[in-house]
Order: structure tokens, then sequence, then C-alpha cells
């Protein structure tokens, strides 16, 4: 029987692709064009925390001792610096519900990062997020990885920022994006993570993921 989760290391990037039979129903109806809006973003919902449970195998702990009804018992307990989950707006946002599902007492700050369709390259343009991330796990949500530029500026804020760990997780990515992250972190020493529900064949000619589920913040939220 194969593994649910496929892990491979490359550089200094962990990508964790889950193969999990939920996984695959739930991205399936997702990807149809004809699924609505509402159904969507119930999915996503559900998808990512399927996703963050993968993302979070790592986290800090530290053993505990409880006193249950019958006696005592030996178990852990999460460590550290509160972690802290950050979506890229504005797609990320239909994320963040599924994630804190998961991980209800992390922070959570707000990365808007915008995306030139000439130039394919990203900006930022809002930022709610601490100045100095020392020794926290951070966790980036964003659908898609597509090119790649988005999520290497979220990634590289982040770490110039002092996090100790950066955990991305995307429902697709792109054979191009995920070369572009590790070509854009090779030799260095931070610890990169990608965690994604399925790899996809290819980028079009303007960026998009194929086959993909086409531009994911409009599908969660219409095109207004």
């Amino acid at each position: 029987m194969n593994s649910p989760v496929v892990s491979r290391t490359l550089t200094n990037m962990q990508i964790l692709l889950t193969h999990h039979p939920l996984v695959s129903h739930k991205l399936t109806t997702l990807r149809a064009q004809s699924t609505e809006s509402a159904t969507f973003r119930a999915l996503t919902d559900e998808l990512v925390t399927l996703l963050a449970y993968e993302a979070t195998q790592n986290i800090k702990v530290e053993p505990v001792e409880v006193q249950t009804p019958v006696a005592v018992a030996q178990g852990v307990k999460l460590s550290g610096a509160a972690p802290i989950v950050i979506p890229i707006l504005r797609a990320g946002l239909g994320m963040l519900s599924g994630m804190m599902h998961l991980l209800p007492t992390a922070e959570v700050g707000f990365l808007g990062m915008m995306r030139d369709e000439e130039t394919l390259s990203s900006t930022i343009y809002a930022d709610r997020i601490p100045a100095d991330l020392s020794g926290r796990h951070v966790f980036l949500l964003d659908p898609m990885l597509a090119t790649g530029g988005t999520l290497i500026a979220a990634m590289d804020l982040m770490l110039h920022r002092g996090a100790e760990k950066v955990t991305a997780i995307c429902i697709l990515a792109s054979p191009e994006g995920i070369s572009a992250v590790e070509q854009a972190f090779v030799g260095r020493d931070e610890q990169i993570v990608l965690v994604a529900a399925a790899v996809d064949s290819h980028l079009n000619n303007k960026g998009y993921i194929v086959p993909g589920l086409g531009d994911a913040g409009d599908r969660l939220f219409g095109t207004v």
C-alpha cells in the first residue's frame, strides 16, 4: 500500500505531498468548474485542515504530566514561542479557518502581495506581521504555488525577520514554482517546508497552473 504522504528533500527544502483519498476527493471537487463559491470555500476549509495535520507533524513540543481520573499520564504540550499563521492576501484568507481549527493557539498575521501580470513579480502592499520573528515557526498560507515569486518574497521576509522555520501550505504547486523556491534558498541554512495536496503538470504562458483550478481568489470570494 502506498504511503499517504510522500516526503522528499531538495537541498534545504522539504516537500510533503499527501496522497490521502479524502484530500484527493476534495481536490477533485475544487478543480471542477461547476463547483460554486460556497462549496469551494467549505471544501478549502476542510482540505486545509487535512494539510495542516501534515504541516505540523514536526512542531515543537515538550514532555508534561497530567492527572487523569485514574492515574498520572505522560504526554506533551506545545513549547517555545507561539507559532504564527500568515495568510497571503487575498486568497490565503480562505485557508485561515481550516488552519486555525487545528492550531487555535497560534497568532495570526496578514501579508498582502500583488503579482504583476506582465512581469509576474510580486510587491507587498500590506504588512501586519511582527517585526521580530526570532524563534518562531511561521506557517504561510497561499492556495497556489505557481511561478514561486510571491512565496519566495514572503518566505524571504519571514526569514529576514528571524523566523526559525517557515512552512508553506499550498493546495496546488507547479514544478516550475517548486524549482524556483529551491533555487532561491539553495545554500542557505534556514528550514523551509512545502506542504501541498498535489503538484500539477506545468504553467501556461500566463503563469497559471495547468490543469489547476482557476483563480483561487476569484473562486473563493468572487471577482469584485
